[in-house]
């Protein structure tokens, strides 16, 4: 029964393929959206320059056109450079760095929601009140300890929202990974489909394992929400 005409194995195989990539994106766009929303809110000119252009070059270009452009030029720019440094040392450097299908969506999604998620941490750290940061930094405090104590759990209270938001659209866009020839979920569904002539055999369950897994992150969020919540005195 859930056998799918021998498709079922191979599109359970993409579906965990689908979460692997999904995750990895989401790991790779929080650690640059946070460093986005840092440098954007530096007093450092380069720092914050380099943010501003970041979001700004990332957020103005499909994301189509993004996954195409790193898959089929990510692999040049990687040989390119590599093959400099085999220049460079005589020939003591000698690396070859495979740019696969995978690795090219994984940096894609992940360079497009850093770009987003940096613009909701930004919102959240602007919120978080200056004067326990003041405070933090007057009872002798360094700014890694200020950060780790004060800023980042007010922060992510205030962030939470935002990042579930930009998690559910980033779980969407894995789709996208089927145009460059990706096996997952979505692009296996869609060949089942299409051999078979049944398009609502294969693409409904692939649609509902899609809505579970928002189901499933929604009750998580709520989690860290009430986590990161933990004292706030609620009206």
């Amino acid at each position: 029964m859930f056998d799918f005409q021998g498709y079922g194995p191979g599109i359970f195989g993409g579906a965990i393929l689908t979460i692997e990539l999904a995750l990895l994106s989401l790991v790779l766009a929080f650690i640059l959206g946070l460093f986005g929303a840092l440098g954007r809110m530096s007093n450092n000119r380069l720092a914050k320059g380099v943010s501003i252009f970041y979001t700004t070059l990332i957020r103005g270009v499909p994301d189509l056109v993004w996954m195409m452009l790193l898959f089929y030029g990510g692999q040049i720019m990687v040989n390119a450079f590599f093959d400099m440094l085999y220049n460079v040392s005589d020939g003591q450097i000698d690396i070859f760095l495979p740019f696969n299908e995978f690795t090219s969506g994984v940096l894609t999604i992940g360079f497009i929601f850093g770009a987003y998620m940096s613009e909701t941490f930004r919102g959240a750290i602007m919120a978080v009140d200056v004067g326990q940061i003041e405070a933090g930094k007057a009872y002798g405090m360094s700014s890694m300890k200020v950060f780790r104590r004060i800023l980042f759990p007010q922060m992510m209270r205030h962030a939470i929202p935002g990042l579930a938001n930009n998690w559910q659209v980033l779980l969407k866009t894995t789709a996208l990974v089927s145009v460059i020839g990706l096996a997952d979920m979505v692009r296996l569904a869609s060949e089942a489909s299409k051999s078979t002539g049944q398009p609502f055999k294969f693409l409904l369950p692939a649609a509902l394992v899609y809505l579970a897994i928002s189901a499933l992150s929604d009750l998580v969020f709520k989690h860290l929400n009430v986590r990161y919540s933990a004292g706030l005195e609620r009206g």
